[in-house]
């Protein structure tokens, strides 16, 4: 095994663990404290989450000897800020984490059930995601017309660099944040101390509630998210770049880790998109046999960054919050016009994307069930209805 690490694999290790969280970690941060956590309880999730992911990642890829990059469910948490807090506030949320650990692992068992997450239509899936997203992608413009002095460095840093890079893009406007609190923002006396006493890991037990909120309202989403969005895609970059892993143990193993971060508020682990590509590409290794070191690598980055949680929460809390959703904004946008571009593609199944995203993307409840899952349901049944109709006219047309 060690005479298949390289420095490459290590240099390309430590940039996706890098890229990984700085992408994506607000989206993450503002998620879990829209659904209830505390400050104290996003840190314990967000350290949860990070070292589950590296553990998760060091097993996969070590038993596997395949580049199976691992990452929090990033459109999961989107679903989070848009939902809000629920019927039994956090610990509700909680609960619903753990039910949708248990799917995912019976996903990778029960082989109907991931057949059955893989036949949601891919543009009602699509629809619903971009519906999710939208809202946290205005936060740019609002964090603008907060103030311009603090919204405009974010937003002119992740322009410029992603015209010459888009890999760089969000980490750009995360270090614009950072120059923008350092320099702008009035620090309240005392908040460094407490700056400082965060550096020390914290990991706070959270105790679940299981109500129908919390199961319709972010587990059923949730875990039609993290699968779709995530999990299945991830198998496909994998496949992509020449290697043939079996799905179901890994979705199994992946919903293992998320049961065991759940309780401290950590809400899903997934398979990666996006870094997989990274980690399972040339940039890894020339031979593909030794790109599996890039997965490990990322994995003890993964741990190392989740050590630090309780310090970047703390730091980015004496930030008004609407700075850090513009930089949380900014890392979804990518996401968003790929996912809308998906929903709205095919004729014969638009209106029905239309109405899950347009319905999902209001942002209402009914009966304390967010829009996500009405969402869906809608357009599905739209698309039920206009599939009936083609078929009786069809029948009606060759009588």
């Amino acid at each position: 095994m060690l005479k298949d690490f390289s420095v490459q694999a290590l240099f390309m290790g430590l940039l996706t663990a890098f890229v990984g969280s700085a992408s994506s970690f607000a989206v993450v941060l503002h998620g879990l404290q829209a659904v209830g956590a505390t400050d104290v309880q996003a840190a314990s999730g967000l350290m949860a989450l990070s070292i589950s992911m590296g553990v998760c990642a060091i097993v996969l890829s070590a038993v596997t000897r395949l580049p199976v990059s691992i990452a929090w469910s990033t459109p999961g948490a989107a679903l989070l800020a848009s939902t809000g807090t629920i019927e039994g506030g956090f610990n509700a949320a909680v609960g619903a984490f753990l039910i949708c650990a248990a799917l995912i692992i019976v996903a990778g068992l029960f082989k109907p059930l991931g057949r059955a997450v893989a036949a949601i239509p891919a543009p009602l899936a699509n629809a619903m995601l971009a519906g999710v997203l939208i809202g946290l992608c205005f936060a740019p413009v609002k964090a603008i017309g907060f103030n311009p002095l603090f919204g405009l460095p974010i937003v002119v840093a992740w322009i410029v660099v992603g015209a010459f890079k888009r890999l760089w893009a969000v980490p750009a406007a995360l270090a614009a944040f950072v120059l923008v609190l350092a320099f702008g923002v009035d620090i309240a006396d005392g908040a460094l101390v407490s700056l400082e006493r965060s550096l020390v890991p914290t990991a706070e037990i959270v105790r679940p509630v299981f109500n129908l909120a919390g199961l319709i309202s972010i587990a059923l989403p949730l875990f039609i998210v993290t699968m779709a969005s995530q999990n299945i895609p991830g198998i496909a970059v994998l496949k992509v770049n020449h290697y043939d892993p079996k799905p179901g143990p890994l979705f199994a193993v992946t919903g293992f880790f998320s049961l065991l971060s759940a309780p401290f508020g950590g809400h899903a682990v997934n398979l990666a998109a996006i870094t997989a590509a990274m980690c399972a590409g040339q940039d890894a290794h020339a031979d593909p046999k030794r790109r599996y070191w890039a997965s490990l690598i990322a994995g003890v980055g993964y741990i190392i960054l989740g050590l630090l949680a309780g310090a970047v929460t703390a730091f980015v809390a004496l930030a008004p919050s609407i700075l850090i959703e513009a930089v949380a904004g900014l890392a979804l946008v990518g996401a968003f016009s790929s996912s809308a571009m998906s929903a709205f593609q095919a004729p014969d199944s638009r209106e029905a994307a239309a109405i899950t995203f347009l319905v999902t993307a209001s942002g209402v409840s009914f009966g304390g069930i967010s829009g996500a899952f009405w969402g869906l349901i809608a357009g599905g049944l739209m698309l039920a209805l206009s599939r009936l109709v083609k078929i009786w006219k069809d029948r009606a047309q060759s009588r």
